[in-house]
C-alpha cells in the first residue's frame, strides 16, 4: 500500500436480491415492538368515511330526573307524613377528533337536588319530630381524552376507553324546623375528581349514536365547608380511591357525529 493511500474497506456478507442489487446484512436481532403496537396491532384501520376519523366532531347531551313523592306512610319506626323531592341532572359536551380514533373534549353539567321531609320518630325510640328542607345547585367542568378500539370490520360499534379530570362546585341550604327551634345549614363542596372509564358507541342511524359508559377507577379528593345558622363552621376533607365496578350506575348518552 503506497503511501497517503486509504485501507481498503474488508467486504460485508450481506444478501443479494432479484434484480443484483445488494441488500443490508443480516444481523440476527429481532426488532422490539413497543407496548401500544403490541396492544392496537389487531385494530382495523379507520378510513376517512368514519365518524371517529381525524377533523371530526361528535356533541351531546345527557338528561336524568328522578323524583319521589311520599305521603301519610306508617313504619315501624316513624310517621312519615311527606316526602317530596327530585334530583336533576343535565350535560353536554362536545369534542374534536385530534387524530383518528382519538378525541379531545370538554364536557360541562349542572345539577339540582331539592326535597322536603316531614316526619314523626316513634315514641318508643325518642320523642322527634321534624321538617327538612333541603336544595343544592351544583356545576362541573370535565375536560377529557377518549380512544376508541375498532375491534370489528364496522363502522356502526366501537368500543372506547376514556380518561378525564372533573371539577365540581355545589352549594347547598338546608332548613330543619323541629316546632320550636329552626336551624339553617349551608354548604360549599369542592371536589376534583380523576376516572377511567370504558364503554361503547353503536351507530343507531346516520350521524347519531348511542353512548355508555362505566366508571372503573377512580380518585377524588373533596372539601366541604359547614356553616350552620351564620355561626359555628366546620370543613370536612376527604380522599377516595374506587376501584369498584357499579353495573348499576352506567352513563347513558344521545351523540351526534358530522
Amino acid at each position: 500500500m503506497a503511501w497517503g493511500e486509504e485501507p481498503a474497506s474488508e467486504p460485508v456478507s450481506g444478501t443479494t436480491d432479484a434484480a443484483g442489487a445488494s441488500t443490508a446484512p443480516a444481523t440476527g436481532r429481532t426488532e422490539k415492538k413497543s407496548f401500544r403496537t403490541y396492544l392496537f396491532e389487531d385494530l382495523y384501520p379507520v378510513t376517512p368515511e368514519e365518524y371517529i376519523a381525524k377533523g371530526r366532531i361528535t356533541a351531546g347531551t345527557q338528561v336524568s330526573l328522578m323524583q319521589a313523592t311520599i305521603s301519610d306512610l306508617d313504619i315501624s319506626l316513624a310517621d312519615i307524613y311527606e316526602l317530596d323531592g327530585y334530583i336533576l341532572n343535565v350535560e353536554a359536551f362536545g369534542a374534536y377528533f385530534v387524530r383518528d380514533a382519538m378525541a379531545l373534549g370538554l364536557r360541562a353539567g349542572y345539577n339540582r337536588t331539592e326535597y322536603t321531609f316531614d316526619f314523626e320518630l316513634n315514641e318508643d325510640l325518642t320523642d322527634l319530630a321534624q321538617q327538612r328542607d333541603f336544595v343544592s345547585n351544583g356545576f362541573s367542568l370535565t375536560p377529557y381524552l377518549r380512544y376508541y378500539l375498532k375491534i370489528f370490520p364496522t363502522s356502526t360499534f366501537y368500543f372506547f376507553s376514556e380518561l378525564d379530570l372533573t371539577y365540581e362546585y355545589s352549594t347547598g341550604l338546608s332548613v330543619v324546623d323541629d316546632g320550636e327551634d329552626l336551624d339553617k345549614t349551608r354548604n360549599t363542596t369542592h371536589i376534583i375528581e380523576a376516572g377511567l372509564n370504558p364503554g361503547v358507541t353503536i351507530f343507531v342511524m346516520k350521524g347519531f349514536a348511542f353512548e355508555t359508559s362505566v366508571g372503573l377507577l377512580g380518585l377524588s379528593t373533596g372539601i366541604r365547608e359547614i356553616e350552620t345558622n351564620g355561626k359555628s363552621k366546620s370543613e370536612i376533607v376527604t380522599n377516595i380511591i374506587n376501584f369498584r365496578i357499579n353495573l348499576l350506575a352506567l352513563n347513558f348518552s344521545l351523540a351526534y357525529y358530522f
